[in-house]
């Protein structure tokens, strides 16, 4: 035991020291401070206001107005990408600005572009009307003309053609020409106008119905596209008149035209006005272009302007506002005019952060310095890992299950190798094992690139993922050359086979006349097994024993951490109670199965490990038989069932016992303590990490959890051994999914003499390899090696019941929003 406590640490197997800090910062230099803490990003801090919402704290009007300057620069990006500008994707170098500057630029920026954005609008809305105007002349002044003949009068009803497309209503160049007049139609009075596309059909049956059919319709498809100043979107619109009699049927028409958002536009009967008015239409349409083109121009400059500050503006508001957060989650001592905040941090970075505080206090010129001294806690400091680039995704997999209890034994050490490794197992073919080394290899090629843009979900965790996906493949590779499997096909790699035919008669034979004629092939299985009678039992029992195999020694694996967890808690009850007869239980049964496995292989004894195991309960006094594997199996049985049965009730009953007599004389030794001595118990006092031991013992909440503890670990010992069989079981699908796509569509369609269809093969065959065999089954291999690892790995020893370490971090913040 003294071997074990005398190792040296292992990186990343228990997370780092945390401490407890309490910092007293003057006012005057309480905005320096914190922010230098944020640059650090090594200080967890603790709301010390929970009771207080965010109106009632202390900077509650600085983080409003950064919250509205946050706003106006979200009204700058969303401009810029209306106007089809690109923001500068790299802050430029430029003065720093304080924040009180920067909120009188930004708001002299939003008001300039308001104004900008206004006086546009009622350009284009002039522009618009003058732009129907036109073609309200142009096609209205055509229907008259063919108007002067009743007889031709082009009236068409109830058109079929719909388009999706809406238009707000403007008739304000009414106001500026003559009202229509009557007609040379016998008394017939007519309006015309222009309305969207979208609304034709309802507009017309709406005029039928309210007429009763006595008018005539006319329309004609505007020339050009009309864009909505509102939404910038192009509106295709038609243009109409209105033929009808009385001034009942003008008072209808119109009020639908309202309702219909259509535009009303005279046009005079007489061609020379009609003439007149067209090109001072035009002459205006002509100086409007110009204005708008000048204004866009304008605008387009204004806003490429502040499209090279935005980010550094933004990432600014973000700090700030970050910061000021902070401060409201500190103590506010109005007499003391000063600061208090309390929070974790990891030991290492203790100097760092002394020399920031010492750094605030110099630049902000106070003549007080900060105060930052360590504290007891009662509750338990978070947990952190420093990780890298490769072996963050592995922590992220062990964090995914729950966030490993402070200084709790880190299965993440582990999980580098032996999760890569059972997926291997599950997905073994050295050809597909090829296609994800290339995919994980191209990730980390573009790794530089990749991390700077925005990727989507999936490909956000496949990049995340690239390390564990390359040790994936590489394992995949390895586990492939033992199967022998290349997209399923064998091949000689490691030497010729072991076996050959026994006479020139079975030269194409794959099912008898084989014979062993040297020794084993040197690497893997044998080639020659393919296609033999005997593949899939061989197979079948090879990946089966080894499933085992792998899942004893990787539950054994388990077990052991939980005694370096209980070495490392000074916890000898688990030790003697926990963990003693949990390794005896476990390995009495499939211990001994695994050695029966073992020495089957390395004698070549026939004998039934299924009879051996089954009759080792039902009879254990028996003689074997043929089954014997070795001399003194029967009396080893024996014993090992004997220490099976005793194991159980020496998990369950004495450590519950033990508890209850531990607390009585703990409870009895602090009151005699405090009749000796006058002095106050120290675990009495006020945020002492002590006082959680006078929590009150309840024997039967004790008993029960202890029962529950034991029965789930006997239960789970033969669930989580038969769980290890889908090693077994998937790399079977994998390898028979592999056979049927080679041989069934790529060999099958290869045997034609036909280009066409070899193609057609081949296409099916990439396609069912691509999305079957190296994404759903990846997919597949990958979860499952997931719940390998969550659930008959990790509870053996894996609480999970801590909370990770987030610091006050700018770098953090700025993630968090890009996110």
């Amino acid at each position: 035991m003294e071997l074990f406590k005398n190792l040296p640490e292992m990186d990343l197997m228990r997370s780092e020291k945390m401490t407890f800090v309490q910092l007293i910062i003057p006012v005057e230099s309480a905005h320096r401070a914190i922010s230098y803490l944020g640059e650090l990003g090594l200080l967890q801090f603790r709301d010390l206001n929970e009771d207080k919402s965010p109106f009632q704290r202390t900077f509650v009007n600085q983080v409003k107005r950064c919250a509205e300057m946050s706003r106006k620069l979200r009204f700058f990006k969303d401009q810029i990408h209306k106007a089809g500008l690109l923001s500068s994707a790299l802050p430029t170098m430029q003065p720093d600005v304080d924040l009180e500057a920067l909120e009188i630029q930004l708001a002299e920026h939003e008001h300039e572009l308001i104004e900008m954005n206004a006086n546009s609008e009622k350009l284009q809305q002039t522009y618009n009307e003058l732009l129907e105007f036109k073609m309200v002349l142009q096609k209205a002044g055509d229907f008259l003309l063919s108007g002067k003949s009743y007889e031709t009068a082009d009236g068409r009803e109830l058109e079929e053609n719909v388009y999706v497309s809406d238009y707000p209503d403007s008739v304000s160049l009414l106001e500026q020409a003559t009202q229509s007049g009557p007609s040379n139609l016998s008394g017939l009075r007519f309006i015309s106008g222009i309305i969207p596309k979208s609304k034709v059909l309802l507009f017309e049956r709406m005029l039928f119905r309210a007429t009763r059919g006595n008018l005539l319709f006319n329309q004609a498809t505007a020339d050009d596209l009309i864009m909505d100043p509102v939404t910038s979107e192009m509106v295709e619109k038609t243009v109409f008149v209105v033929f009808f009699s009385g001034e009942q049927a003008k008072t209808k028409i119109l009020k639908i035209c309202e309702a219909f958002g259509a535009s009303c536009y005279p046009v005079p009967e007489d061609i020379t006005k009609q003439t007149q008015i067209t090109q001072e239409v035009l002459s205006r349409l002509s100086e409007l272009e110009t204005t708008l083109d000048v204004g866009i121009r304008h605008r387009n400059a204004a806003l490429h302007s502040i499209g090279f500050r935005l980010i550094v503006w933004m990432n600014m508001v973000k700090r700030e506002k970050a910061v000021f957060d902070t401060l409201n989650m500190l103590n506010f001592d109005v007499t003391k005019k000063c600061l208090v905040g309390e929070g974790w941090c990891p030991i290492f970075a203790k100097p760092q952060i002394q020399e920031a505080l010492q750094r605030a206090t110099f630049d902000s010129n106070s003549q007080v310095g900060i105060i930052f001294h360590v504290m007891d806690a009662v509750e338990s400091p978070p947990t952190y890992f420093r990780t890298n680039s490769f072996t963050n995704a592995y922590q992220e997999i062990v964090d995914a299950y729950g966030v490993a209890k402070y200084q709790e034994a880190n299965p993440a050490v582990y999980t580098v190798i032996t999760f890569p490794f059972l997926f291997a197992v599950m997905f073994g073919d050295w050809g597909h094992g090829i296609c994800l080394l290339i995919g994980a290899l191209v990730l980390i090629a573009r790794e530089g690139k990749l991390s700077t843009q925005k990727l989507g979900s999936f490909m956000e965790m496949l990049f995340g993922g690239r390390y564990v996906l390359l040790l994936m493949s590489i394992f995949s590779i390895y586990c492939g050359l033992i199967y022998n499997e290349f997209f399923s096909v064998p091949y000689h790699i490691f030497g010729a086979s072991a076996y050959r035919c026994r006479d020139p008669s079975c030269s194409d034979a794959y099912t008898v006349g084989l014979i062993k004629y040297r020794d084993a092939y040197p690497f893997g299985v044998d080639p020659s097994w393919r296609g033999s009678r005997s593949e899939l039992p061989f197979l079948n029992s090879l990946k089966m024993k080894m499933s085992i195999l792998l899942g004893i020694a990787q539950m054994n694996l388990g077990i052991m951490l939980s005694y370096f967890n209980s070495i490392f808690f000074n916890n000898s009850l688990d030790i003697r109670y926990q963990f003693i007869p949990q390794m005896i239980f476990l390995n009495s049964l499939f211990g001994y199965l695994s050695l029966l496995i073992i020495i089957k292989w390395c004698t070549g004894s026939q004998a039934d490990l299924y009879h051996v195991m089954i009759y080792m309960f039902l009879s254990p006094f028996d003689d074997l038989g043929e089954n014997e594997l070795f001399w003194g199996q029967r009396p080893l049985q024996i014993l090992l069932l004997f220490s099976a049965l005793v194991a159980v009730p020496w998990m369950l009953f004495p450590k519950p016992f033990i508890l209850k007599r531990l607390h009585a004389e703990r409870f009895q030794g602090r009151a005699y303590g405090i009749l000796r001595s006058s002095e106050v118990d120290t675990d009495s006092e006020p945020g002492s990490a002590r006082q959680r031991h006078e929590e009150e013992f309840n024997f039967s909440e004790v008993f029960v959890h202890q029962m529950i503890h034991s029965i789930e670990f006997v239960l789970g010992s033969v669930s989580n051994t038969a769980s290890y069989l889908r090693l077994w079981a998937l790399s079977l699908a994998h390898s028979e999914l592999s056979t049927v796509f080679y041989e069934k569509v790529l060999l099958l369609a290869w045997g034609y003499d036909n280009f066409l269809i070899r193609m057609v093969g081949l296409a099916v065959f990439a396609f069912a390899t691509a999305f079957i065999l190296l994404m759903m089954e990846t997919l597949s291999a990958f979860l499952h090696a997931l719940r390998l690892h969550w659930v008959e790995f990790q509870n053996k020893f894996y609480q999970g019941d801590g909370y990770k370490f987030k610091p006050f971090s700018f770098a953090a913040v700025l993630a968090d929003d890009e996110d």
